[in-house]
């Protein structure tokens, strides 16, 4: 698993448009939200996605590009984007290169069944490409929010904190 202040994992593949996209395009510009999804136009996938889609404008405000990644086609992402109006990136690792290099390509069992499945999970990337947040099985619901009040607030502590409030 990767963990904060490592360099983020090299990856390059077609996006939504079939263009080639990796990480050194945003070197020095753009801070990253990789974010990792099972599989186009399900329900939490949905959900995250259009998230992700109405805090687009908060994220570009903070010089942030956001990325989902699955193993769907190219062409089934333009579908997902196409019917959602989604405002985001999503590369197509069919090969599932860029799911293993990050740590996301996991076994589970569901029903019984063992199988191969990618670990909802989302990576913050610094200009400089390092990991500055990493986290494993992330619940869809609340999650841009959640990445977008990290990003804002990168010394992770909320502001009742900061003050010594308690609960």
């Amino acid at each position: 698993m990767l963990e904060k202040q490592q360099h983020a994992p090299m990856f390059r593949s077609r996006n939504q448009n079939n263009q080639l996209v990796s990480l050194t395009d945003y070197a020095g510009e753009k801070n990253i939200v990789l974010y990792f999804y099972p599989k186009d136009d399900t329900p939490g996938c949905t959900i995250e996605a259009n998230d992700f889609t109405k805090l687009a404008e908060e994220f570009a405000k903070l010089d942030t590009v956001i990325i989902g990644v699955s193993k769907d086609t190219c062409a089934s992402h333009t579908d997902f984007i196409n019917k959602y109006g989604l405002k985001v990136e999503l590369l197509a690792d069919t090969s599932g290169d860029i799911c293993r290099d990050y740590g996301v390509w996991r076994e589970r069992e569901k029903n019984g069944v063992k199988g191969m499945h990618i670990l909802r999970s989302t990576f913050l990337i610094d200009k400089e490409g390092v990991l500055t947040d990493v986290m494993y099985g992330v619940t869809p619901e609340g999650h841009a929010q959640e990445v977008l009040d990290k990003i804002k607030n990168p010394g992770g502590l909320e502001p009742e904190e900061e003050l010594g409030a308690t609960e």
